[in-house]
């Protein structure tokens, strides 16, 4: 059984990042990152910091618009609209989630395809799809760089995706196809589990739920990506798979810390760099 460590290879995206923003200053571009904050969530403003830290580190200018929890959807359009027209902002990030009278949809709609570096623009759900290039949402992409820095290739693997989101499931699904995997995809509503789960060689799980998957889920020497984030009673970060019992039987399984929370972030460094290539 081998770690897949998402935090190395995050710090080593990140020192790359940081060579290639360096290089963009000399041609006169200073990559630029505008995110949005709605309310109070703590969990929400925790991850903002954290890109706003990264950001700093890396030489990317970052300005967060922090908004009260009753601000109208208006406003936020509006403010959306201004960053679309700033040409010193390459990409537009929507902390989700928004609070309930807002349109969720119709936020991200308004973000220009070209700055929508967290991938949820439909013009670039659609080439993703299509397997186009373009913006792909920062958590599945960090999976598949995981996998490529470990030369694991999916073609031809049986895959399941636990997890049937717009940020990640989804995604994540049409990546995996797009290289040639056989891809199951799981929701709330599949009725067995276990079926699926236990003949994947390569299980990614997203769903937000401790010890979900346990060892008699797992197929021998499958490959486990755990996408789960959870505090249990004692304060302690958790994956959704029952790491202790189920790892012995991988051939590959990320941790929870450290496996792939860094690279979501690190995927947003390097598609904010991308988007000012493009500038």
């Amino acid at each position: 059984m081998q770690i897949l460590d998402g935090k190395a290879l995050a710090a080593k995206i990140r020192k790359k990042a940081a060579d290639d923003v360096a290089s963009l200053k000399n041609k006169g571009i200073t990559p630029g990152l505008a995110v949005v904050l709605v309310g109070d969530d703590p969990a929400s403003h925790t991850y903002v910091k954290m890109k706003e830290k990264a950001c700093e580190e890396t030489g990317i200018y970052s300005i967060v618009h922090k908004m009260p929890i009753d601000i109208s959807e208006a406003k936020i359009l509006e403010t959306i609209e201004m960053m679309n027209q700033n040409p010193n902002i390459d990409g537009i990030l929507i902390q989700l989630p928004l609070p309930a009278h807002i349109d969720t949809q119709k936020v991200l709609n308004t973000v220009s395809p070209e700055k929508d570096v967290d991938g949820f623009h439909p013009f670039n759900v659609g080439n993703l799809v299509l397997d186009i290039d373009s913006f792909v949402p920062c958590t599945p992409l960090g999976v598949m760089k995981l996998l490529e820095e470990y030369d694991i290739h999916p073609k031809g693997m049986d895959a399941c995706v636990v997890g049937a989101s717009n940020i990640v499931g989804k995604p994540m699904m049409h990546l995996l196809l797009n290289k040639f995997a056989t891809v199951d995809i799981c929701h709330i509503y599949t009725k067995d589990l276990k079926t699926h789960t236990s003949r994947a060689d390569l299980l990614i799980v997203g769903v937000g739920k401790q010890n979900l998957i346990t060892k008699d889920m797992v197929k021998e020497g499958a490959i486990v990506i755990d996408i789960g984030i959870n505090k249990t009673d004692e304060g302690k970060i958790t994956g959704d798979v029952d790491f202790e019992n189920v790892a012995p039987k991988c051939s590959y399984i990320t941790p929870v810390p450290g496996g792939v929370g860094p690279m979501t972030i690190a995927m947003l460094l390097v598609n904010t760099i991308n988007a000012a290539r493009k500038r």
